[in-house]
């Protein structure tokens, strides 16, 4: 965070300041901003947020331990610590957010871009991320900062030498993203596309739609919505940009794209295409594995290029990242057995991409091995979601399906009705269950997908598995 003073924070977020020790209100911080006590050192302010399983006051004294110099609290704390007492500490968070980023765009030539979507935001924003560290200082997102708290904090990492900042803005409920993207106000707006992700929370594709619209409407005017041309629904926003005053800009595999990709190729180590922008084609090579992360490139660069990145330069800045984020396509084991680990989290949409991959990059004479666990989130159109995608395990001639828990018993029930009945599917209520039957069942040459939304846990399953076989 950048250098502030007691009474600047306290004024920032609107809180009481009690003052500890020999600290006054002029006194400096300019370290971390976290909720997290472990990430604590010398200058830093710990944010003591409630949760449903622990209680972030609980760890004032911890993070006073480990040298931070303020915190900020709902209720005072009996601990060697000066503190401000806010109403919400999360909201407080964001506030803190909102006035750091605001000071350092007004003070130097700080770019900020958001990014939101069903699918595809980490990926995206982790290419984009490997474009801009080599124009300047950069800051992204760890893993999957995107919610009230990660999204905030990592907006604190700004600093006064920060040239670009990228926000992954998800979405828990309608409104969420107006609130994150305006404590930005992003000069470019990236939207990837409209999906069946938490469509369940959110009442139908059609609220996911108007909650992703919710970033472009935040641009600042002047700014430039990066948008999917291939998705009827991402594309609409055009009208949304137009009333912000914005500009467009399109990506896809359609001609009517600014920057467009074709001859895409998916094999087992990695994506290829030929990427058409201003006249020129430029070949692509992802070594992150899947069709669908050619889309996430195509953004990537779009933006890229706005940022006054040459799309030569882009392409080949992206062609360095092995692997999206960790359990994201991670290639796992060995030559023997493959495993694919992509149970970070799951939709329909991004279940359907993986399990089209793995069916491309296996050879003939390799096995096809689904491990499937349940897709959260998905409301009332849950069991016909689930129904679809068993439906598509056996019409992509996996021959394996190995489907996990209670709540993706549907998957398996419409795989054996679509014809997987002798065997090639099976059903377990346990990881540890499966664990035993995989290590046991699989079998040089086989290419395994791991996937299930994080909730039902079987990225472990794929550690588990990609240590066995290495």
């Amino acid at each position: 965070m950048i250098r502030m003073t007691l009474a600047e924070v306290t004024h920032a977020i609107g809180g009481t300041l009690h003052l500890h020790g020999t600290d006054t209100p002029e006194t400096v911080v300019a370290g971390t901003v976290d909720t997290d006590s472990r990430e604590m050192e010398p200058g830093s302010v710990f944010v003591a947020k409630p949760g449903d399983v622990t209680d972030g006051h609980l760890f004032v004294d911890v993070a006073a331990e480990a040298g931070a110099t303020l915190a900020i609290v709902e209720r005072r704390v009996e601990t060697a610590i000066s503190q401000i007492v806010v109403a919400d500490a999360v909201a407080a968070l964001g506030a803190l957010a909102r006035e750091v980023v605001a000071r350092v765009r007004a003070a130097g030539d700080l770019r900020v871009v958001g990014i939101t979507g069903s699918n595809g935001k980490t990926t995206t924003k982790n290419l984009l991320a490997r474009i801009l560290e080599v124009e300047g200082p950069t800051v992204a997102p760890r893993a999957s900062f995107n919610n009230e708290v990660g999204a905030p904090v990592t907006m604190l990492r700004v600093t006064d030498d920060t040239r670009f900042l990228v926000s992954e803005l998800g979405a828990s409920r309608p409104g969420r993203i107006a609130e994150l993207a305006g404590l930005i106000t992003p000069d470019i707006g990236v939207v990837l596309m409209v999906g069946l992700a938490h469509a369940g929370g959110f009442g139908g594709v059609e609220a996911t739609q108007r909650a992703k619209t919710e970033l472009v409407q935040a641009l600042r005017p002047g700014g430039t919505a990066v948008l999917n041309a291939d998705d009827a629904r991402v594309a609409a926003m055009a009208a949304a940009a137009q009333e912000r005053g914005a500009d467009v800009r399109w990506f896809g595999r359609g001609t009517a794209a600014d920057v467009r990709a074709d001859d895409v190729e998916v094999t087992a180590s990695g994506t290829t295409a030929t990427v058409h922008v201003d006249g020129r084609q430029l070949p692509l090579h992802l070594k992150v594995l899947g069709e669908h992360h050619v889309m996430n490139a195509l953004a990537a660069i779009t933006v890229a290029q706005l940022l006054g990145v040459d799309p030569a330069d882009a392409i080949a800045r992206i062609g360095t990242v092995e692997i999206a984020e960790r359990w994201r396509m991670q290639p796992l084991g060995g030559d023997r057995v493959r495993i694919i680990n992509d149970a970070y989290n799951a939709s329909p949409d991004s279940m359907a991409a993986a399990l089209r991959t793995v069916a491309q990059i296996a050879e003939p004479g390799q096995r096809k091995v689904a491990v499937l666990g349940a897709m959260t989130e998905l409301g009332e159109q849950a069991g016909e979601e689930h129904d679809r995608i068993g439906l598509q395990a056996v019409r992509l001639r996996y021959e394996r399906i190995v489907v996990i828990g209670t709540a993706a018993r549907r998957l398996y029930l419409a795989a054996i009705s679509e014809g997987s009945w002798d065997g090639e599917a099976v059903f377990f209520e346990t990881a540890d269950e499966a664990y035993d039957y995989l290590t046991a069942e699989l079998r040089d040459g086989d290419r395994v997908l791991v996937k299930s939304s994080n909730s039902a846990g079987l990225r472990f399953l794929g550690d588990r598995l990609g240590e066995f076989f290495s």
